[in-house]
């Protein structure tokens, strides 16, 4: 069976957050029975306490299933200047978590947590430094071959597909490059308000163009800052991590409705494997198929 990671972000608990929304991705969770779920940051708009308690008491209420959350620049205090170059993450360690850059393993995928956040030096398009790719690489070091590797983090690393402008993260290629040469397959990320799904050859083609980066971006999953294609609206990913493939699966919140429902699906073969149909038709040889 697949391992089946719920990907949530941006959730901007405060005056953006939409209850109704809250309230339809706990009503659909159970439904999509995941392993684990991701939430890559922004759990709150301004980094207030009230803020916080109400994200924790909202995770509180999910299934009781392994959870991978961190922080996004909305969880830095943008205003109170001494908290945020002196405590940055205080009250987030104090509420959520006291690990930033966590770790998770489930199933047959290794998850690993970067803080991209760089309160002192780039608090709005984030930063990964040197330190915590040698983090990253000494978690996947010891992973066996089989298992996924998966990075996630609030920034992205690479511009969005349409035209809202977009700057990506300090030092991305630097980062990119060295997950490359970790073998992760796939990064899981937020902050764009909008979806993406994508591969790091598409802007990072490097020096090793056979082995690409799937990238995953999440839209705001409860909040009304949605922008461009989603603008107005919520959305949320399911990932499925089998030993061949990796899936994501696109849901969109339906007003009328009232709850989330999936859109698009996106299917990929694992790192040096062939893309097989659902016929197994990738199972025969050229010579088979033309028969």
């Amino acid at each position: 069976m697949p391992t089946r990671i719920l990907h949530i972000s941006d959730l901007h608990f405060g005056p953006p957050f939409v209850p109704e929304v809250g309230e339809a991705l706990l009503q659909t969770i159970p439904s999509l029975d995941p392993d684990a779920i991701v939430v890559s940051g922004d759990l709150t708009q301004r980094a207030k306490r009230q803020q916080f308690e109400e994200a924790r008491q909202f995770f509180d209420r999910m299934p009781e299933v392994p959870m991978l959350v961190i922080p996004g620049n909305h969880d830095v205090a943008l205003w109170r200047l001494h908290e945020r170059f002196f405590k940055p993450h205080e009250l987030y360690c104090e509420i959520i978590s006291p690990e930033l850059n966590p770790i998770l393993q489930i199933g047959n995928v290794v998850l690993v947590g970067l803080d991209s956040t760089a309160p002192r030096q780039s608090i709005s398009n984030g930063r990964i430094d040197l330190k915590q790719l040698k983090h990253c690489a000494e978690a996947f070091a010891t992973v066996p071959d089989d298992m996924v590797r998966i990075v996630v983090a609030h920034h992205h690393f690479a511009p969005g597909h349409d035209r809202v402008f977009d700057i990506a993260m300090q030092q991305s290629r630097r980062a990119i490059e060295s997950f490359v040469e970790q073998r992760v397959e796939m990064i899981l990320g937020g902050h764009l308000h909008r979806s993406y799904v994508g591969n790091s050859l598409d802007f990072y083609p490097g020096h090793r163009r056979d082995r690409g980066v799937i990238i995953v971006q999440c839209g705001t999953t409860t909040s009304s800052r949605g922008k461009g294609r989603e603008r107005d609206e919520n959305t949320f990913n399911l990932v499925e991590v089998g030993s061949q493939t990796l899936t994501v699966t696109h849901y969109l919140f339906f007003e009328e409705a009232g709850k989330f429902a999936p859109v698009s699906r996106h299917k990929f073969p694992r790192a040096g494997r062939a893309l097989a149909d659902e016929n197994s038709a990738a199972q025969l040889t050229p010579q088979q198929m033309a028969k």
